[in-house]
């Protein structure tokens, strides 16, 4: 957290819900030829094909087809192709997939802070990234979309931040609220003057937090808390 390193950290979780023993009573293989698809909440049509049919072919329905530059008929009969022959049309509780379908992740950082995330897949929203952070003089809250909300413990006063891209991007990197553009944006412009400053996190940084995902994973597994040694290893 800012400059200060993860020295704890625990995982529980689990595949719980989303299993054959689940699976509702004459459910078929495939939402697309399925007697029950009517009253599944998780049915791939309701997902994706329906937003279609309705005028929705930006994500996630363009990451089934594979293919942006599709529209109308042509996507919606694209898109049923794919989701009655590939994996995105498969009735999900006879996937294969062994992703937990909640989880949590507590972690401690050598400076005393303590971070906490929750991973969910039984929500309103379809992956909508939440943050609140609570300092000692106030809190800073996202909720998705491009507004943070920043609440003043002394003034008792909610002032809100609109951070939606200063310019209207004309790109397919348009995800994540336009931090892809802007990832690859500062990449770019870094390597053609050759100046790091324009990149704001190092490969140290990007290794450092793909071995804390890795060690949140180990403990999950494994059942206990890691600890991280002087030699950086989670033990």
């Amino acid at each position: 957290m800012g400059d200060s390193p993860c020295t704890r950290i625990s995982s529980f979780g689990s595949l719980r819900h989303f299993k054959a023993e689940n699976k509702p009573e004459k459910a078929g293989m495939s939402c697309m030829e399925c007697s029950v698809e009517e009253t599944c909440p998780y049915s791939a049509k309701k997902i994706y094909l329906y937003p279609a049919m309705r005028g929705n072919f930006g994500w996630p329905v363009s990451v089934v087809v594979g293919r942006e530059d599709l529209m109308g008929e042509e996507l919606v009969a694209q898109l049923q192709t794919q989701l009655s022959t590939g994996n995105y049309g498969k009735c999900v509780y006879s996937s294969d997939n062994d992703v937990c379908d909640n989880q949590i992740v507590n972690m401690e950082f050598d400076s005393g802070a303590t971070a906490s995330f929750t991973m969910i897949a039984f929500t309103k929203e379809i992956c909508e990234r939440k943050t609140k952070i609570y300092g000692t003089k106030g809190t800073l809250e996202f909720n998705g979309g491009y507004q943070v909300d920043q609440f003043d413990f002394l003034t008792r006063q909610t002032t809100t931040h609109q951070c939606a891209p200063k310019i209207k991007l004309q790109t397919r990197l348009f995800g994540h609220g336009g931090a892809d553009f802007y990832c690859m944006d500062s990449f770019v412009k870094a390597i053609a003057s050759n100046d790091r400053s324009l990149i704001k996190s190092t490969a140290e940084d990007t290794l450092r937090s793909h071995l804390l995902v890795f060690a949140a994973e180990r403990s999950r597994l494994e059942g206990k808390t890691l600890h991280i040694n002087k030699e950086g290893n989670w033990t």
